[in-house]
């Protein structure tokens, strides 16, 4: 049996909800372990348990989804967070993922790719749909840098980010979309000297995680 991913649902409407579930009840894999109403309500019952993935509505009353993402990253980086919105913005798509967000997804999405979008930022971190490569590829791949600056700043006294050769074979590799397990067999170093590598990226260019990692390699030049 596949390993068991828990989920939880933050949105307003309860048929919505209810909805969500009824599509993943198919799945095996998935366990969707909770319900709320808002930001606040998933943050009150994220005391008691956390799920792995989170499918986060936008528009929300108390607390939105933008706020309530922010709050999780900071209380609970590891946990992924997959945004499930009607609002489909190029600034609120590239502002979600620069605060955490590992996938942007639009509510009329046909129920596999929900489905494929879980599986796959569980696995790896993050999930970019068609709707996420454009908005990335017109704003963060966006020539005019006076309109659209970097964020994130290296560490280093330097304003050019030094990767070693390792390093670069590593990130490479990430924005292949290879998960740990695959860089290891690849590379010849143990899943856990990968992380390490994964880890010292994050660091150096100060990203939230593997999706802001992964802007900050295309913004910067860093890949191919």
């Amino acid at each position: 049996m596949a390993e068991q991913i828990k989920v939880a649902i933050a949105d307003d409407h309860k048929i919505f909800r209810s909805g969500v579930i009824n599509t993943l009840t198919p799945y095996d894999n998935i366990n969707v372990i909770f319900e709320a109403e808002d930001g606040e309500h998933l943050l009150k019952i994220m005391d008691e348990q956390q799920p792995d993935v989170i499918l986060m509505d936008l528009k929300m009353p108390n607390m939105d989804g933008i706020q309530a993402t922010i709050q999780v990253k900071e209380r609970y980086p590891d946990i992924k967070v997959i945004i499930l919105t009607m609002y489909e913005d190029d600034n609120f798509i590239v502002h979600l993922v620069e605060n955490g967000a590992n996938a942007y997804l639009l509510k009329n999405a046909e129920p596999e790719e929900i489905y494929e979008a879980i599986c796959t930022t569980y696995e790896k971190g993050f999930y970019f749909s068609e709707n996420v490569n454009l908005a990335l590829l017109k704003k963060v791949l966006h020539k005019n840098k006076q309109q659209f600056k970097p964020t994130f700043k290296s560490n280093s006294a330097n304003t050019e980010l030094q990767l070693n050769d390792r390093e670069k074979e590593v990130l490479q590799l990430i924005c292949n979309e290879c998960t740990t397990q695959e860089i290891s067999e690849k590379i010849f170093l143990s899943p856990r000297t990968v992380e390490g590598i994964r880890q010292k990226l994050l660091e150096k260019t100060s990203a939230k995680n593997t999706v802001g990692l992964v802007i900050y390699a295309f913004r910067n030049g860093l890949i191919e």
